[in-house]
């Protein structure tokens, strides 16, 4: 089996649905932020050795190859769509996490620990896929619950590296301006 179809060698994808799109398309560049949040997630993973954490951003996987699957079909031809019950989920773990973090309203400086710095990274993926859904969404059918599932990741991702912090034994170190 080859990895490879060669259908694309002329800068076009197929979608289901919204039949063959240019690979620098809005919904193109949304996917492609996805795949990168997706697999920064997985390098996360890779380095966090605390179970209940990773069984968390594992799920978040599932959930944003369901948002892909979402963006990439037309209405007609819905597959898994991101629905009420999943941004919940988002709100949900991110408020379960955050109970037991010190409260701060001030931006934190990445680094303090690798599995830490990953997470951070991968936050700021998913702002980018974020602003790339929002800018899809001028243009293309997107899901109100794509957008605010996209927004809440972020929200999510930042209590997921505060948390690996805190379970390091490390403090955050707020900016100085």
């Amino acid at each position: 089996m080859n990895l490879y179809t060669g259908k694309g060698d002329l800068g076009e994808t197929d979608t289901l649905g919204r039949g063959r799109i240019s690979k620098d398309s809005p919904i193109a560049g949304l996917l492609g932020d996805i795949d990168e949040l997706v697999s920064s997630i997985g390098l996360a993973i890779s380095f966090i050795g605390q179970e209940d954490l990773t069984d968390l951003l594992s799920e978040l996987q599932n959930k944003l190859f369901k948002v892909s699957a979402d963006v990439v079909s037309s209405s007609s031809k819905k597959v898994k769509n991101i629905d009420k019950k999943d941004v919940e989920w988002l709100e949900k773990e991110t408020d379960k996490i955050s109970e037991g973090l010190p409260k701060t309203k001030k931006f934190v400086l990445p680094g303090r620990s690798q599995e830490s710095a990953l997470l951070h990274v991968s936050r700021a993926i998913a702002r980018r896929a974020e602003r790339s859904a929002v800018a899809a969404s001028k243009s293309y059918e997107i899901s109100p619950e794509v957008l605010a599932f996209m927004n809440r990741t972020s929200s999510f991702l930042f209590a997921c590296a505060l948390l690996a912090n805190k379970n390091k034994g490390k403090d955050e170190k707020n900016p100085s301006y």
